[in-house]
């Protein structure tokens, strides 16, 4: 477990993550993170969960729709 403290940064708070957890991250400078709240507390991902929810969406399409496309450069 890593823990962080909560910091000043100007008129707001922040907290600073070790090189460690934004390895694990897999995130640099000026990447955006997401923080979605869950029953166990908070979780903070690199990976936007209402892109995924549409992603999941526009795979099932493609799925249905699997010989239509293959169609199309004919």
């Amino acid at each position: 477990m890593t823990t962080v403290k909560v910091i000043a940064v100007g008129n707001s708070l922040g907290i600073v993550l070790p090189k460690e957890v934004l390895k694990r991250l897999r995130v640099g400078q000026g990447e955006r993170l997401f923080v979605t709240e869950t029953i166990d507390g908070v979780e903070v991902s690199p990976y936007d969960p209402q892109f995924a929810g549409q992603f999941a969406v526009a795979e099932r399409v493609l799925r249905k729709r699997r010989n239509m496309l293959r169609r199309l450069p004919e």
